[in-house]
């Protein structure tokens, strides 16, 4: 990692009830990177995210925001803080047109970030087929087109770091293909990305950096190249 981390999570324990899912996880993410979270299903990837935005927030640990701890707040707040979250499950909006998703989560862009304000016609122009289907209601999309949606929704928040949860789950591998081509011109563009994913093949070809998570610790971490090169660490801990 290059430069001060504008995300931190720092030594974070966080339960379901009488169900501890995370203990003591710690990870990075600076400026202008792609950070990807590796591990099967049910280790605590999901759990990590939704402690970073508050949906479950930590029992003990911090979640640091540019040097600022916003353990505990509310998800708004952390929304505005320029936190932006795409959710495995996605949650468009189904009565919704594509065009009234985008238009209801739409904001002014921040203080200039690195990778510029987003607008309908920008994310028209990262996924061509939403605007095909404009007038289309969110419930009648596949679900390749959800997840575009999905993305493209939490895009007009003008967010200076994106969470993405399990972006590449339950699609066909042409769309993962173009799915994986968008995020990657995200992240050209500047915008900060921390990926949740057990698809390692499109997280490698995305990812500077690679946590590993197992039965909610972190096992492993370090660069994309050196895990790529590390078989015996996919072998323990991917199960590849």
């Amino acid at each position: 990692m290059t430069g001060a981390p504008i995300l931190a999570v720092e030594h974070v324990y966080t339960a379901y009830g009488l169900s501890q899912v995370l203990f003591g996880v710690s990870l990075e993410v600076a400026a202008g990177e792609c950070v990807c979270l590796l591990g099967r299903n049910g280790v605590g990837k999901t759990t990590t995210m939704r402690s970073i935005m508050g949906l479950t927030p930590p029992r003990e640990g911090r979640v640091m925001w540019k040097g600022r701890d916003v353990s505990g707040r509310p998800p708004y707040q952390i929304a505005d803080l320029g936190i932006g979250f795409v959710p495995e499950d996605r949650r468009i909006f189904a009565d919704l047109t594509v065009w009234e998703n985008l238009d209801v989560a739409s904001r002014s862009a921040r203080a200039a970030g690195p990778s510029g304000g987003f607008t309908v016609e920008r994310v028209f122009d990262l996924f061509p087929k939403l605007r095909e289907l404009v007038d289309r209601q969110g419930g009648f999309l596949s679900g390749g087109e959800q997840q575009m949606l999905t993305i493209a929704r939490t895009l007009m928040g003008n967010p200076e770091l994106l969470l993405l949860d399990e972006p590449s789950e339950g699609l066909a591998p042409l769309v993962v293909d173009h799915l994986k081509e968008q995020i990657a011109r995200l992240k050209r563009d500047g915008l900060t990305i921390l990926l949740a994913e057990q698809n390692v093949d499109f997280c490698l070809d995305l990812a500077d950096r690679v946590y590993v998570l197992e039965k909610g610790h972190i096992r492993y971490q370090g660069t994309a190249g050196a895990f790529r090169e590390d078989e015996s660490i996919r072998a323990q801990y991917l199960a590849l």
